[in-house]
């Protein structure tokens, strides 16, 4: 089965330990394939690449009330964004 994450912030989702239904492989997703796409990170067993988890990305509205509950990486994030060159 995969587990679809909306809460990109939750705590702890990297190293939770996961067990792949179809080979028994056990590890977090920090072991896992990874495959970025714009609306949200797969990751996949990295013994038969069943799908395990699907993370979806935040939104700028997600980010900004993360960081404001003092979330460090949604801060970070929000600092890389004020530092990026508008368009005009």
């Amino acid at each position: 089965m995969t587990t679809t994450l909306s809460d990109y912030y939750q705590p702890g989702w990297r190293d939770h330990r996961h067990t792949c239904p179809a080979c028994e492989w056990q590890g977090s997703s920090r072991q896992m394939e990874l495959e970025l796409h714009d609306e949200q990170s797969e990751y996949a067993c990295p013994q038969c690449e069943f799908p395990l988890l699907v993370v979806l990305h935040p939104d700028l509205p997600q980010v900004q009330a993360a960081a404001a509950a003092g979330n460090a990486e949604a801060a970070g994030q929000l600092a890389i964004l004020a530092s990026a060159p508008r368009r005009g």
